[in-house]
């Protein structure tokens, strides 16, 4: 099993089904590591040093320790009710949004909703956002007017690895970029 497939199982189970290993999250996200631990080493192969490793070399940060290391949560991306402290922030003029082709249609419809996530991930430059589109095929770049969204009310948040987040972006907010 290959760090980068640990990593995802990680993401798995502090993300989406915690269950999948008998564990449960706090409110706020949080995972008991010692419980972490012993749940994936039921299906694979991991030490202490091994999570750590994938906690600090993570290229997206998706994971956080607390300051003594006895808990790990996602920073963001979860698609179960959790509470990750999210300060509200005022964002730049303009952000990013890189997605799939296939989900054009549909976005040039409804515009960004978080579909089975808590909130819509955007990204201040257009090169993340490309980046994040190529995971979804061929990549298709949204401009969101965020300063805009925000002075009509829109709450945005900054996760603790670079992501912005907000509920939602409806479609006057946004300019697809060919």
């Amino acid at each position: 099993m290959s760090t980068n497939e640990v990593s995802k199982f990680i993401s798995l189970i502090l993300r989406h089904k915690p269950e999948t290993i008998g564990i449960s999250l706090d409110e706020h996200g949080w995972a008991n590591v010692d419980e972490l631990l012993a749940g994936i080493q039921k299906s694979f192969d991991i030490t202490p040093e091994m999570l750590d490793d994938i906690v600090r070399t993570d290229s997206k940060q998706r994971y956080a320790f607390n300051e003594d290391k006895s808990l790990i949560r996602a920073n963001q991306g979860h698609s179960i009710p959790v509470d990750v402290e999210l300060e509200e922030k005022e964002p730049p003029e303009f952000l990013w949004h890189g997605t799939g082709k296939k989900y054009v249609d549909s976005i040039d419809k409804q515009g960004l909703i978080p579909k089975s996530r808590l909130y819509v991930h955007l990204s201040v430059d257009d090169e993340t956002a490309k980046k994040v589109g190529k995971r979804h095929g061929e990549p298709i770049l949204y401009h969101v007017k965020a300063k805009q969204m925000y002075n009509d009310g829109y709450k945005f948040y900054l996760s603790v690895n670079g992501v912005w987040l907000t509920a939602e972006v409806p479609l006057k907010y946004l300019e697809k970029k060919v």
